[in-house]
């Protein structure tokens, strides 16, 4: 099997465990969305651990902790990655998975925004027709449903944040996200510990406290870990092995599926202004993704180009 195959798959079985893990979240709707993120990250730091030590590769953490700018970016890391994963959780548990859907849809449209807003990135005419495409999307649903689609946009510029500063981090994807739970471990360990000694409950008026509690609720919670950590290793296997624009589009398969659970299977509401909302936000997928293909495709006849001329150089010296 050739590796850009291999790269497919694993791409495929990343963004598919992407796109259903609101299933998961939906079966422990009824612990508190803090204590949710808190067992994430908790056992993701255990299964992202047990893999590096297979690996032989927990030195690398050790040295992440060795600088300290390094290990600054990585927590600023933490921090945007564990606001995206309680948003995601929050919408679930608040039968607003449609706008987590919404939210994944525009990230890759919000992180060309961010990228000429943050590096200065310039924009051609085609991504800034997108870019307006999903301003227009999320002016509808504002007006039309009188409320701006919060959950989208703070999922959105959470993960556009995320990649940000993770493009900043001099280690790889499982060591930088191991270490990124590792520094907020404590503080999900003291939140658990208030859980269960104080009562603690958060943004939720439901009693929490379920670990050890209820077996189911306890095998649950501990999946959390590999379904974290399970994806993250695809998706950097993947990533290896694949141009950058088969990634991009690859990965819508995550917010379509998504929509679909949120649409099928938990039968939330699509209202009229949502049916004008996504139309507008696909076309502007449909452009931002074309212009990234034909730029990688000039990138990559350029790149041919120079070595066919170099090649050419090194040839008349030769002579």
């Amino acid at each position: 099997m050739r590796e850009e195959v291999k790269g497919i798959l694993a791409l495929v079985g990343c963004c598919t465990v992407w796109g259903l893990s609101a299933i998961y979240y939906k079966m422990v709707a009824h612990v508190p969305p803090l204590e949710v993120l808190a067992h994430r990250t908790l056992w993701s730091v255990l299964f992202f651990g047990v893999v590096l030590a297979l690996q032989g590769r927990l030195i690398e953490i050790v040295r992440v902790f060795r600088v300290p700018r390094t290990l600054a970016v990585v927590g600023a890391a933490g921090v945007a990655i564990s606001t995206n994963w309680f948003f995601f959780i929050f919408s679930v548990q608040t039968e607003r998975a449609v706008q987590a859907s919404l939210g994944y849809y525009i990230f890759p449209l919000v992180a060309v925004m961010l990228g000429f807003v943050v590096l200065g990135e310039r924009l051609t005419p085609f991504k800034w027709v997108a870019v307006a495409l999903a301003a227009a999307a999320v002016t509808v649903l504002t007006l039309g449903l009188g409320v701006a689609p919060w959950i989208s946009l703070g999922l959105a510029f959470s993960f556009g944040m995320y990649g940000l500063i993770k493009a900043r981090v001099p280690a790889g994807p499982v060591v930088s996200v191991t270490t990124e739970v590792l520094l907020l471990s404590p503080v999900a360990l003291v939140w658990l510990i208030g859980v269960h000694q104080a009562g603690w409950s958060g943004f939720a008026a439901a009693p929490g406290a379920v670990f050890l509690q209820d077996w189911r609720d306890t095998l649950l919670l501990m999946c959390a870990g590999p379904l974290t950590g399970g994806p993250l290793i695809l998706f950097s296997y993947a990533s290896k092995r694949l141009t950058y624009a088969t990634v991009g589009l690859v990965q819508y398969l995550n917010p379509t599926l998504q929509f679909l659970v949120a649409t099928l299977v938990f039968l939330e509401p699509f209202t009229p202004w949502h049916a004008i909302a996504f139309p507008l936000i696909w076309a502007g997928l449909a452009l931002y993704s074309a212009e990234s293909i034909r730029q990688e495709r000039s990138r990559s006849r350029a790149a041919v180009r120079a070595g066919t001329s170099g090649t050419t150089v090194m040839k008349s010296r030769k002579l």
